[in-house]
């Protein structure tokens, strides 16, 4: 049982599924500052100065953060674009790589597969 666990926990997939999990995680801090740190400050200069983050409604004795929501918003569009944009180019990187491996089909291979195609139709 010791065996089949370790197997299982050391295949390539897993660690590289525990990298991916932790860069990402990462990855998610990065844009969450770049948003509240950089980004919604210029957008609150833009509409008079206001602090997004801390726009609220008080309905009866319940708060409603709709500023934080947008801010939680704008992080997720900016993660889903980022990734959107490097699986683009992995998908681009990979295309090429696969075009480069195509290779030319040898005279013989045409007459053989000539053959089978009149085969086939018989």
């Amino acid at each position: 049982m010791w065996k089949e666990f370790k197997d299982f926990a050391f295949k390539g997939n897993v660690v590289d599924l525990a990298v991916a999990v932790i860069i990402g995680g990462a990855f998610g801090l990065i844009v969450k500052s770049l948003v509240n740190d950089i980004i919604m400050p210029l957008v609150g200069i833009l509409i008079g100065g206001i602090d997004i983050s801390k726009m609220a409604v008080k309905v009866g004795t319940a708060t409603v953060a709709y500023g934080a929501f947008l801010q939680t918003i704008i992080n997720f569009l900016i993660i889903a674009f980022s990734i959107f944009i490097m699986v683009k180019v992995f998908n681009k990187v990979t295309k090429k790589r696969v075009e480069e491996k195509v290779v030319e089909e040898t005279n013989t291979e045409k007459y053989l597969k000539r053959i089978t195609e009149i085969l086939e139709k018989k």
